[in-house]
């Protein structure tokens, strides 16, 4: 069964790297656990060793039937639920779920919004993404983005691990890393609106090359008041958005909707 192309897949071919993803979660026979994309069913068969179900969502109709056939037996006694369908679009649990998956590149801003953001949060994510993805989203060069402060105001990302692109099949054309969120909740917009803080980031992103003071007030923010908050909270007027951290972004959020 030869991978889609235009699905972005690349099937895991070592079980290891599932283990160490299962682990990373912490999954134990209490579990109820969503995997997205299981492809061949690698990861599917190293979760079902452990966890008290697996819901798998495949898109891929012609994997569905393989899936089907292989796990008749998980399927048979309710501890594998096979949906062929996309997980964008699939009605989340109202249980409490951990989210493990080798997803599509392609897809990962999405899926990792979509579930950080949803009503019914994961209690955990564990992803195969981009290396560089990765590294981006825990900020190793201490520079912040969209995506990395999106994801730290709802829990805590960290790399478990590294993987060579010669553990899937077909080989892609870079590495990828083992991405473990924790600690995933609400917890942070207790004080603030979460489409204000948005909000913010988004204009401060807006042109990468700017100061932080110029894209604030070119978003429609007296320029004047984003410089006296700055200074107030002891931040550079000349910073750039990347320079500041999650806690920056707070203050600056509850300051301008003050």
């Amino acid at each position: 069964m030869k991978a889609k192309k235009y699905l972005g897949q690349n099937f895991l071919t070592r079980p290891h790297y599932g283990e160490v993803m299962r682990n990373a979660a912490k999954v134990d026979k209490n579990d109820f656990i969503l995997e997205i994309g299981p492809g061949k069913g690698i990861l599917t068969a190293v979760l079902l060793a452990q966890a008290k179900k697996v819901i798998a969502l495949e898109k891929d109709r012609e994997l569905v039937e393989y899936l089907k056939e292989k796990y008749s037996k998980e399927i048979k006694n309710k501890k594998l639920e096979l949906i062929d369908g996309d997980a964008l679009n699939y009605k989340l649990p109202t249980f409490d779920y951990k989210l493990i998956a080798n997803i599509p590149y392609y897809i990962t801003g999405e899926i990792l919004r979509h579930f950080l953001e949803t009503k019914k949060q994961p209690l955990s994510m564990t992803l195969m993404v981009q290396k560089e993805v990765a590294e981006r989203i825990v900020a190793r060069d201490s520079k912040e983005s969209i995506l990395s402060l999106s994801v730290k105001a709802y829990g805590v990302p960290k790399i478990i691990a590294r993987v060579g692109a010669g553990n899937f099949q077909p080989k892609p054309k870079v590495d990828s890393a083992i991405l473990h969120i924790e600690g995933i909740s609400r917890n942070f917009f207790k004080d603030i609106s979460e489409e204000n803080f948005f909000k913010i980031i988004k204009a401060g992103f807006a042109h990468k090359r700017k100061k932080l003071v110029g894209n604030l007030s070119e978003a429609g923010f007296n320029r004047a008041r984003v410089e006296k908050i700055l200074t107030k909270e002891k931040m550079s007027p000349n910073a750039r958005a990347e320079d500041l951290t999650l806690a920056d972004w707070k203050k600056i959020t509850m300051a301008l909707h003050a």
